[in-house]
């Protein structure tokens, strides 16, 4: 019987209810992104914000649409390929308001979007050090996710798979050992590409997954985010309730020795 018990996803010392973080890109309009957001049930959403015009030289920005006072706003260092532009940009995101928490991201290749580990260490030293909540995405080596646990991350995000390629995680062993190494909360962060990746995520152990693309990019972002939401939820529950064993071989539902004896 598994003894495994639920508590809330706590980051930083601030609890979730939801175990499920949505980004706020490439949505068709505003409105669809709020909607989408409120089926999502998420109390957390991150923003690059070096693509946000923050002077309003055009009119409204991203920020101006999501409700401070629902979610968390996470600001993410999404284009930054040197550990310097992504302190950069994290001090973009306090400086416009969005608070100490930060998605750091540091690409280290512009085909795969995969991280460059060294830098993010690196970038991760040196926010922690000022004050910020970092939240680390990374690849899925067990490895770099201690070490950015040691340097302070709050969480460490491994990828399932590369940004936007909706290909499911790939590696469930990685999850494991990074699930089994560090002792801060691990959300996968990256590749999920429709509900069932996100369940089978949880289901593996995550304390949390992240996406954007998943939902903004589905034909219904709203029906798509209810049923990640859902997704989350159910995988959350087969972890802790604890799934069967996988065998080789069938084995009856009903005892074939009791059968036996009532012949």
């Amino acid at each position: 019987m598994s003894n495994r018990m639920d508590k809330p996803l706590t980051i930083a010392g601030r609890e979730f209810s939801s175990r499920l973080i949505v980004g706020t890109g490439k949505y068709r309009s505003p409105e669809e992104m709020i909607r989408s957001l409120d089926a999502s049930g998420t109390q957390i959403v991150t923003v690059a914000i070096a693509r946000v015009d923050l002077e309003r030289k055009e009119g409204k920005n991203i920020l101006d649409y999501v409700n401070f006072d629902r979610y968390l706003l996470l600001p993410n260092t999404a284009g930054a390929y040197t550990a310097e532009e992504a302190i950069r940009i994290a001090h973009l995101g306090r400086g416009a308001g969005c608070g100490e928490f930060v998605k750091l991201e540091v690409i280290g290749d512009r085909k795969t979007l995969l991280p460059d580990t060294e830098a993010l260490l690196e970038a991760t030293r040196v926010l922690v050090k000022e004050g910020f909540v970092v939240m680390p995405y990374t690849n899925d080596d067990p490895i770099t996710a201690k070490k950015l646990e040691d340097a302070g991350a709050a969480c460490v995000m491994p990828l399932a798979a590369p940004i936007g390629s909706g290909r499911g995680i790939q590696n469930r062993l990685n999850l494991r050992f990074i699930l089994e190494t560090v002792s801060c909360p691990v959300i996968v962060d990256a590749g999920v590409g429709t509900a069932s990746d996100a369940a089978v995520c949880m289901e593996c152990g995550a304390d949390g997954v992240l996406m954007n693309t998943a939902i903004a990019g589905a034909d219904n972002p709203v029906l798509m985010a209810e049923a990640m939401r859902a997704a989350v939820v159910a995988g959350r529950k087969a972890y802790l309730a604890g799934r069967i064993p996988v065998k080789d071989y069938a084995q009856a539902s009903s005892p074939q020795e009791r059968l036996a004896a009532q012949k």
